[in-house]
């Protein structure tokens, strides 16, 4: 994977299609036998997160998609946190409706059918933040996927990890709670020694939640380098689970 600059400010180099129905952004070799889904965070479509799905994309030679879950309602950055009472119930109803977990579940599900009715052998599952959450939803019993990566993700849940059923990469922020990021791993460990070997583990305890999507910030030198580091570790877990 490079590691000059330049990589993390070119132009995103995917295009808009269809999946499932849904309009996603497409990058990477699209003949190839694999494929990951990307479920971006709350504030959708970003160029750093693109940037990344293009990198891991050009790292493994293999198809990486992006699909807008939140059908071009995604939350405001401005607006993260809420700024008062009335904007965090603005926020609490948006997470009820056009964030809604369960239903973009749903989503990611139909667009990774979509994925091996166009020939995909195996499809790997990674999102941040409120997609970090969507994707350990499916990271449990007969989970259609090789492999789920979890960056910085939002709303952890130590008991999601005793129902894992594949290996997962795990790599929450300084923002994270210490007691949740210990609890989701050490329930890892506890309840599936199998899934061990091929699942990673790193706590970018020196970054904030969101550096390696929308809220990234590629001109901080801590950043960059973290940005760089979590997509090298994205692209070695999915060739591990893809073999």
């Amino acid at each position: 994977m490079s590691t000059t600059n330049k990589a993390c400010y070119d132009l995103p180099k995917g295009s808009m299609e269809k999946v499932a129905g849904i309009d996603t952004y497409v990058t990477g070799d699209k003949s190839s036998q694999n494929a990951i889904i990307c479920v971006y965070d709350i504030f959708g479509f970003w160029d750093t997160t693109k940037q990344g799905a293009d990198l891991l994309a050009e790292s493994m030679k293999t198809k990486v998609v992006m699909p807008d879950f939140l059908r071009e309602h995604p939350w405001p950055i401005d607006g993260f946190p809420p700024r008062d009472e009335q904007e965090g119930k603005k926020f609490g109803q948006w997470l009820e409706t056009i964030g809604n977990i369960s239903e973009r579940v749903k989503d990611v599900k139909s667009v990774s059918e979509a994925l091996k009715a166009d020939g995909a052998s195996k499809v790997g599952l990674y999102g941040f933040c409120w997609g970090g959450k969507v994707a350990s939803q499916l990271a449990g019993a007969n989970s259609p996927f090789a492999g789920v990566a979890m960056i910085h993700p939002a709303f952890i849940a130590p008991e999601d990890a005793k129902s894992l059923s594949v290996p997962v990469a795990f790599f929450p922020s300084k923002d994270e709670p210490q007691n949740d990021v210990d609890g989701f791993w050490n329930n890892l460990k506890s309840a599936h020694p199998e899934l061990l070997e091929k699942s990673q583990f790193k706590y970018y305890n020196e970054n904030h939640h969101g550096f390696a999507a929308a809220r990234a910030n590629l001109e901080d030198k801590s950043n960059y380098f973290a940005f760089q580091d979590v997509y090298t570790r994205l692209a070695d877990f999915f060739c591990t689970v893809f073999k």
